[in-house]
């Protein structure tokens, strides 16, 4: 599986035969040792730390483990990592070289470090690796779960939930390779949003545990060797309120409401869980050191109600009347009303509390949920999970923007989208669709389909600029019934004012898209050079036609003059031109 090394030994020189290699390096006080990977061609580097045993009471200016893109120490620097580094470091690189330096102090004790390093397509994914998971609660399973995982696999999955929430992470079943320091395959669970932001645990072998984050944000590391491949994991997590000096709180999001109650407040009315109720009384609360009631847009008695450009949903929560005949009560009489109203592109969250005659107010702003992907098909199944996503000139690319929302009588509607070769959408953008028309030949719209807004266009670049090319779409969430909303007006050529004013806005952005030839022009100057020798050699015969070919090019340009000057008076719009595709 892994051979042990002293610190003198290679990590695999200019082996570019070796795909991958797994070792232990033993190190001396006051050594000073340095590797250089080469990497095959069309191929990336990953090398991973799996397991460090240094100084634990050394400096890291003194002992320390330094990456470097390059073949010296001169290189750009990629990290740097010592004994008081809380993290699994993992570095990657597609130079065509990488170079590792570790340096010991003087301190006369045992080290050993453990490396693992590998060589991957950057352009390939594997399916359901990592990802993004914004909900209050949800699941996630390593890729071929419950079958055995995939080899030379680094998955990340970030999970965010609502500032003033903190995340109880469950694995269901962790099944990986067996070893005392998790060095082969192993989950690493960091306590923030990014794998620097301090390890939780890293586990491996046959476990169940659960782990409990101190703020909003997680993040969960999945890393795999060559061997030895078993079930992977599985897990689901929770969000759990942090209680604080509020008594209760409203969120809103595209699919719920969610009201938290603190016990104490309750007890200081003298009632608890058991007391309230919702409009529908089957629907129940999470009780933990908050009463939690997570309550469906479409469900538990939930009321929705059309006014003109709003749509508002609305519930209770009341105290349930004791089951013995009363003719008193000392008991404040509790009601909580819990309204969310859509507006902008974001959810006005109201929620008012009455105690008989204490109204207590309080307002939240939410957004609503919405995700932009590409596709593979016009099906509209599997989404396009990689980042950049290459492509030909030409190709016919598929869009989707999602709403997530649980209420089935919502419909998206395309109104806008743009492109730009650089993400913050400065000049120069060109137009697919606006104001719910298309403007460009290529653009076709799908009819509205629920909760889904499709369109489809062909691949271009830019004109003089870098090779990317990123997509922002703005939609328009109407509902269904409503036969006068914006949504069933479809195109509209010139935006009347009190449409313009429009509520219900969401934006998404995906990219970049790159097209392949772009990403293969680096590696084609020997053919350049070859097809320069060629017109050298041919120069006698080529300057024959040189006198003929310039008046032809004379007369391209009067005409492209011409042309140019019409299209200035009809539309000052930025545009591009399609390429030929070699």
């Amino acid at each position: 599986m892994y051979c042990t090394s002293s610190c003198s030994a290679s990590l695999g020189g200019s082996n570019v035969a070796e795909t991958h290699r797994a070792l232990i390096v033993q190190l001396n006080p006051s050594e000073d040792c340095t590797w250089t990977l080469e990497r095959p061609e069309n191929k990336s580097i990953r090398i991973i730390f799996s397991s460090l045993q240094l100084d634990p009471d050394g400096r890291c200016e003194s002992e320390n483990i330094k990456v470097f893109d390059g073949n010296s120490t001169k290189g750009s620097l990629l990290g740097k990592v010592c004994s008081k580094n809380d993290y699994v470091p993992v570095f990657e690189s597609s130079f065509d070289t990488l170079t590792v330096q570790i340096v010991t102090d003087a301190a006369r004790i045992q080290r050993s470090v453990f490396i693992f390093y590998y060589y991957f397509s950057s352009d390939t994914s594997i399916p359901n690796c990592g990802g993004y998971l914004d909900t209050l609660e949800g699941s996630f399973t390593s890729p071929n779960y419950p079958k055995p995982h995939p080899e030379l696999a680094y998955c990340v999955w970030h999970i965010q939930v609502e500032k003033g929430y903190k995340i109880k992470l469950n694995f269901k079943e962790i099944f990986l390779e067996v070893d005392e320091h998790c060095r082969f395959d192993f989950v690493a669970v960091y306590d923030g949003s990014s794998t620097t932001s301090g390890l939780i645990a890293q586990v491996c072998g046959l476990v169940k545990p659960t782990f409990e984050s101190s703020s909003d944000s997680l993040t969960v590391v999945l890393s795999t060797d060559y061997a030895n491949s078993y079930r992977g994991f599985s897990a689901s997590y929770t969000s759990i309120y942090m209680e604080n000096v509020n008594t209760t709180s409203l969120t809103c999001s595209s699919d719920r409401m969610r009201v938290i109650i603190n016990k104490s407040y309750l007890e200081s009315l003298k009632y608890n869980e058991s007391n309230l109720q919702l409009n529908d009384p089957t629907c129940r609360p999470k009780v933990s050191n908050v009463v939690d009631f997570s309550i469906p847009l479409d469900g538990c008695g939930t009321i929705k109600k059309v006014e003109g450009p709003s749509i508002t949903y609305t519930n209770r929560i009341t105290s349930i009347p004791s089951l013995t005949s009363e003719l008193i009560t000392r008991k404040k009489h509790l009601q909580i009303v819990v309204k969310c109203e859509m507006e902008y592109n974001s959810t006005v969250e109201i929620m008012y509390i009455t105690e008989d005659d204490i109204i207590q107010n309080q307002n939240v702003l939410g957004r609503y949920n919405t995700s932009m992907a590409l596709y593979e098909s016009n099906s509209f199944e599997k989404p396009i999970l990689e980042s950049p996503y290459y492509v030909d000139l030409n190709q016919t690319l598929f869009v989707q923007v999602s709403l997530h929302t649980s209420d089935p009588n919502l419909v998206v509607f395309l109104d806008t989208c743009i492109t730009s070769p650089t993400s913050d959408f400065a000049s120069p953008t060109y137009d697919l669709v606006k104001n719910g028309c298309t403007r460009d030949e290529t653009c076709e719209v799908y009819p509205l389909s629920r909760h889904y807004a499709r369109f489809q266009f062909n691949a271009f670049k830019f004109l003089r600029t870098l090779s990317s090319v990123y997509l922002q779409c703005e939609v328009l969430i109407c509902d269904s019934s409503d036969q006068q909303s914006r949504c069933q007006q479809g195109c509209v050529s010139r935006r009347k004012r009190d449409i313009s004013s429009y509520k219900w806005k969401a934006n998404s952005i995906v990219g970049p898209i790159r097209l392949k030839r772009d990403r293969s022009a680096s590696g084609n100057s020997g053919l350049r050079y070859q097809i320069h020798q060629e017109e050298t050699q041919n120069q006698p015969f080529n300057s024959l036609y040189l006198c003929s070919f310039m008046v032809l090019a004379l007369n391209v340009v009067i005409v492209a003059t011409v042309i140019a000057r019409h299209f200035v008076h009809q539309r000052t719009d930025y545009k591009y031109q399609k390429l030929r595709n070699y």
